[in-house]
């Protein structure tokens, strides 16, 4: 499986429940080139990069190469500034079916809740 996101985060830890949902612990990388230009001076963690991690984990708990189908329901509840806040807990309830795979994600740190979203991708492989 391919990162597009090259040294963007590192996967600290990740446990998998019993229900099959995973919660991985990941830090930011501060320095990254895409934190000088979005933006100078007061960096936000694009939200496409979230989205990005997102589909990264689940192919890596998956063990399948995937392709976003769909988003739905993705809101932005707070801006992640990886200077103030680079350690993020994300809660995947993975739900795999023959042919795709659906993701209901919470992106949090701390007590606040960053992002909400539900995906579906197509399988590759």
């Amino acid at each position: 499986m391919q990162t597009i996101l090259t040294d963007f985060y590192t996967l600290k830890s990740y446990e998998k429940a019993e229900s099959g949902s995973f919660v991985a612990n990941i830090t930011l990388n501060q320095d990254h080139d895409i934190f000088k230009g979005h933006f100078p001076g007061n960096p936000v963690t694009p939200g496409v990069c979230m989205m990005q991690i997102v589909k990264e984990l689940t192919e890596e708990f998956t063990g399948r190469e995937l392709f976003l189908k769909t988003a739905s329901n993705v809101k932005f509840m707070a801006i992640i500034n990886p200077f103030e806040t680079p350690e993020l807990k994300l809660q995947l309830d993975i739900n795999e079916s023959d042919e795709e795979v659906k993701v209901k994600n919470t992106t949090s740190f701390g007590e606040t809740i960053a992002l909400k979203l539900s995906v579906n991708y197509k399988k590759l492989t």
